[in-house]
């Protein structure tokens, strides 16, 4: 019997997707770098990449990375923004099979060394920018080489004015002194003068470590395979089809930062993959100076949040470009709000349609049809998809009512890295990956989520986990006790809130969160703390969050 929504597909798209047992990421790149060689494949600021370009720069990385002992499945972490390197060493690893650690250059400290000590990771490439937080930790990892990229001067050409980059595109740089690294331009220098032994991956071979949270809190490395995101690919190239011309060449807006699933896949690999220009954004926080980047191209597809989508609007200068060309606008990591996706149309013409994914899924899993508006559905599953929703006992359910959404199809991971117990949770017996998120399925096959079963907090598209906060700010010597929920947000859709019982009456929520400022990643630092003089317990001391999250009624008041 076939799932109900297939009767709903756009015409064209299959039910399946036929996948080649033997076709890596570094297969498909070499076909892209035959077929495309003189298209552009990646810009930034002003400079621009061809395929040809990409290969010999990529080429040259990789001989050296190979000359340094860097061989099929090693781990080297990238903890770049959106600049032109972040593909050159990308596709430089997937060459020789070795694999990528993407790491969140806002990452302070503390969460580096966890996420470079758990992966193991060996080798790193560090925008200069971070390269202070990485030098606090290094001594603590098992990295023994560093290689420094730069932003403003990419690859033996110069930029922007660096002055100009430094103050309107990304951070400040900040002295450091990393004894043992190596600039990158000096990196593909010598590479150039080495020959590259180019790896033979398969399909069930290691491309990723993508870190992703969970109940616990602790940052997990989902092992995604040249399979998985090769299969991914092939699904969203079967949806985007009907919508969009691929014979023809895309120009693709990618702000979203390359390290985050969402983006690696549809910015950075799709686009590779059907020949099209990815257009970096560095710093997609400045708005007036995307605005001013973008509108030197004619695009046809752009990706992003609701809250990026929601500032462009607000541009006047965004409201005056030319979208005559724009085909497809996608949004994902977060909930897109209608009144976003009626805005959209209006000033661009298209429609602004949603999908849904995690890092263990490639992360494309369900989508909405190209041509429709977000209205709050994250649409219907892929082809080769399979997604069922049960209730805690582990029941299907059925037509309009609520379940877990549960996942199987060939771009789920197999698991996390060195933590069977954490895939054996996450997985049932018969292969669905648990996500955690609640929704009802309509009679058409569409998917609306309506809670979400983990205490996972969603900020911008970012993953917060609540154990996480609250481990920081029990370091504080004059915190008892605190819990982290996440609240309603306009521009972010959630942000962090913290309940504290205090173990000194002079402790101010202005000190909290300072504290906690110097521990955690910009996004996961509270932006309220409300004091209790007790929180909430169920009869085995468990904090419970979901009464946290309940409005205090009028008696309480």
């Amino acid at each position: 019997m076939n799932p109900v929504w297939l009767d709903h597909y756009p015409e064209g798209v299959p039910a399946t997707i036929e996948i080649d047992p033997e076709l890596s990421l570094d297969k498909l790149f070499d076909r892209s770098i035959e077929q495309f060689a003189e298209r552009p494949a990646y810009s930034c600021m002003g400079r621009t990449i061809t395929f040809r370009r990409l290969d010999e720069l990529s080429a040259a990385f990789a001989a050296w990375l190979q000359s340094q002992g860097i061989t099929k499945g090693s781990r080297v972490a990238l903890m770049m923004p959106n600049i032109l390197q972040y593909p050159v060493c990308l596709f430089a690893l997937l060459r020789i099979g070795a694999i990528v650690v993407n790491v969140n250059p806002l990452y302070k400290a503390r969460e580096l060394q966890y996420q470079l000590n758990d992966s193991g990771a060996e080798m790193i490439v560090v925008a200069e920018n971070f390269a202070h937080t990485l030098e606090k930790v290094l001594e603590k990892t098992q990295v023994r080489r560093v290689i420094l990229t730069t932003i403003g001067e990419e690859m033996g050409f110069k930029g922007l004015i660096i002055d100009f980059v430094l103050r309107h595109v990304t951070k400040k740089v900040e002295s450091f002194s990393l004894p043992n690294a190596i600039y990158f331009t000096d990196v593909l220098n010598r590479g150039r003068r080495m020959k590259l032994t180019p790896s033979e991956n398969t399909s069930s071979d290691i491309a990723f470590l993508q870190y992703t949270g969970g109940t616990t809190g602790v940052s997990k490395g989902a092992i995604l395979t040249h399979g998985n995101l090769v299969a991914n690919l092939l699904q969203v190239l079967a949806w985007v089809k009907p919508f969009i011309n691929l014979d023809e060449r895309q120009i693709m807006i990618t702000p979203l930062p390359l390290y985050h699933v969402f983006s690696m896949t549809a910015n950075c690999l799709l686009m590779m993959a059907i020949g099209a220009e990815s257009v970096l954004i560095t710093n997609p926080r400045n708005i007036r100076t995307m605005v001013r980047e973008i509108g030197h191209y004619k695009f046809s597809i752009i990706t992003g949040v609701n809250s990026l989508f929601n500032a462009l609007l607000n541009n006047a200068d965004f409201r005056k470009l030319d979208f005559s060309n724009l085909r497809v606008s996608l949004g994902g990591a977060m909930a897109l709000h209608p009144a976003v996706c009626k805005r959209w149309r209006e000033v661009t013409g298209t429609p602004l349609s949603e999908g849904y994914g995690l890092s263990e899924t490639s992360p494309g899993a369900i989508i909405n049809r190209l041509d429709a508006d977000g209205t709050g559905s994250i649409g219907l599953p892929l082809p080769s998809t399979e997604v069922v929703l049960r209730d805690e006992k582990g029941n299907d359910v059925g037509i309009g009512e609520v379940g877990e959404i549960c996942i199987r199809g060939p771009q789920v991971t197999r698991g996390y890295w060195k933590r069977p117990d954490e895939t054996e949770r996450a997985k049932t017996a018969d292969g669905f990956f648990l996500t955690g998120d609640m929704a009802v399925m309509d009679e058409c096959g569409r998917f609306t989520i309506v809670d979400r079963k983990k205490d996972m907090i969603l900020v911008s598209g970012f993953n917060v986990y609540p154990n996480e906060v609250e481990a920081v700010a029990l370091t504080h010597p004059s915190v008892l006790e605190c819990a982290a929920i996440g609240i309603p947000d306009e521009r972010t859709g959630e942000v962090v809130k913290l309940f504290v019982v205090k173990r000194s009456p002079t402790l101010t929520s202005e000190e909290l969160i300072q504290y906690c400022r110097v521990n955690l990643a910009a996004y996961k630092i509270p932006r309220q703390v409300e004091f209790r003089d007790e929180l909430p317990k169920n009869t085995i001391g468990k904090v419970l969050r979901r009464e946290l999250r309940q409005p205090a009624s009028e008696e309480d008041v």
